[in-house]
């Protein structure tokens, strides 16, 4: 019998969201740094698009999950220049966001989960 556990890419992220949390918005950042990206690499665009249904998974309401896509094609370069970007620091900072994932394209686990309420 084979006793090793499977780990989940995401961790254990149910263990940390609490029910304030799902009173917030999921917030899933999509983007690539160029266009040739986008069009070669549809598997990472894929994947980040898929962290909707994994925030369904841990338990938001699809009309909570909110998705900032705007940004595909757009060099991190210049923050100034990527109106995804700063659509989701303005959500951030004003508390609406209770969990959510834009630290990496491959990175399939949250990045974002509030330890304070508001």
């Amino acid at each position: 019998m084979n006793n090793t556990t499977t780990r989940r890419p995401w961790g254990r992220a149910e263990e940390k969201i609490r029910p304030e949390h799902r009173d917030r918005a999921a917030v899933v950042y999509v983007r690539q740094s160029t266009k040739q990206q986008v069009l070669e690499h549809a598997e990472s665009t894929r994947l980040q698009y898929a962290l909707v249904e994994r925030a369904a998974a841990l338990g938001w309401a699809r009309s909570r999950i909110v998705v900032i896509d705007d940004d595909l094609g757009w060099s991190a370069a210049v923050a100034e220049a990527r109106p995804g970007f700063a659509r989701l620091v303005t959500e951030v900072t004003m508390g609406r966001v209770g969990v959510g994932d834009w630290a990496a394209a491959n990175n399939a686990e949250f990045a974002y989960t509030p330890t304070n309420s508001t």
